[in-house]
């Protein structure tokens, strides 16, 4: 039925590996389980209404955004050359830049530490960089870095096909058994010692204890998931872009809890936890969606036209302001959902 969620399939027929609707268990080794190509953002549509809220330039494709919500800060990762780019919420101080050996492919905040995780694909490498200021820390990896968590004393770094667990500069044995290991994210409080990992190569989603290695079976995330975040229900919200829809797992091993239908490629998602809004960018449409999520059902309750070619989203959970990032080069988007005509 439209708009309305379908639910997901008892936990006893997920765990017997039986495709439902979809979303099913990964299961054979390595070698056997099925592959896919990972999903790439839609391309936007040319034209289109003019972007809601304040849109600053950047005069570079912006790839990834966040927000520390502590030091009111943003931080943009920039193409053409990379770099970091730190700038107040308010736009108050002059930005700070780092250069970055290569383009990033995350852009993580360690709340704990203050410090952003930049993982780079091409040279491999982990790039460390404290938020308030300070020297840039980096570490090389035998791959290209993509994702990067940091729970307990380690940083977990996903390298594709494996994990690199980092005890300060000195690596640990990898995690093997993964085919694109990409987002990575802590299931719970950061005393836990289990991360959540969305593999894109399998379209899958599974849950990996970074310091005994073991890894539940992996379960499928429709045919295309792209970008995902944790919320304070425990659950991991995930999109998938080839499917048009928004899916929520919980519990280890995962099952499928929630799927909802977002026609227009939804692709990067943000999620805040003082108002339980997940939001998530389409950008087969350059629009950026609010969702409730906090009942039995996602609900849409705020739809915005955004820049051109939305490829990542934050949220300061503070103010509850919306910041999306072009990848056009169109520039940063604010936006304040509860000043803003809809």
């Amino acid at each position: 039925m439209p708009g309305a969620l379908r639910a997901a399939a008892p936990a006893a027929l997920l765990a017997a590996g039986l495709v439902v609707a979809g979303c099913g268990t990964v299961g054979g080794s390595a070698g056997e389980q099925q592959t896919l190509s990972p999903a790439k953002p839609a391309v936007a549509p040319p034209g289109g209404p003019a972007p809601s809220g304040i849109v600053t330039p950047l005069a570079a494709p912006a790839t990834k955004v966040l927000v520390d919500p502590r030091t009111k800060t943003v931080a943009v990762t920039l193409l053409n050359p990379p770099r970091l780019l730190l700038r107040t919420l308010d736009g108050a101080e002059q930005p700070r830049q780092f250069p970055l050996p290569g383009p990033a492919a995350d852009l993580v905040l360690v709340p704990q530490s203050g410090e952003l995780l930049v993982p780079v694909t091409t040279p491999g490498c982990l790039i460390r960089i404290p938020i308030s200021g300070g020297t840039a820390d980096r570490i090389d990896v035998d791959g290209p870095a993509q994702g990067a968590v940091a729970v307990g004393s380690v940083t977990v770094v996903a390298l594709g096909d494996r994990l690199a667990v980092l005890d300060g500069n000195r690596q640990r044995a990898p995690i093997l058994g993964f085919s694109d290991a990409a987002r990575l994210l802590p299931v719970s409080a950061a005393t836990g010692t289990t991360i959540w990992v969305l593999d894109r190569g399998r379209s899958a989603v599974g849950i990996v204890d970074v310091f005994t290695g073991e890894i539940s079976p992996e379960l499928r995330a429709g045919n295309g998931a792209s970008d995902a975040m944790a919320d304070r229900f425990g659950r991991i919200l995930v999109t998938d872009t080839r499917d048009g829809e928004l899916l929520a797992f919980a519990g280890n091993p995962p099952i499928l809890r929630q799927r909802f239908p977002l026609p227009g490629a939804p692709y990067a998602v943000a999620y805040d936890g003082r108002r339980d809004l997940a939001w998530v960018t389409l950008t087969g449409r350059d629009e950026v969606v609010g969702l409730r999520v906090a009942g039995g059902e996602p609900v849409v309750v705020h739809r915005f036209p955004t820049v051109h070619q939305p490829d990542a989203v934050a949220v300061d959970p503070t103010s509850g302001r919306v910041l999306v990032a072009s990848a056009s080069g169109m520039g940063l988007q604010m936006i304040d959902p509860e000043r803003v005509v809809q």
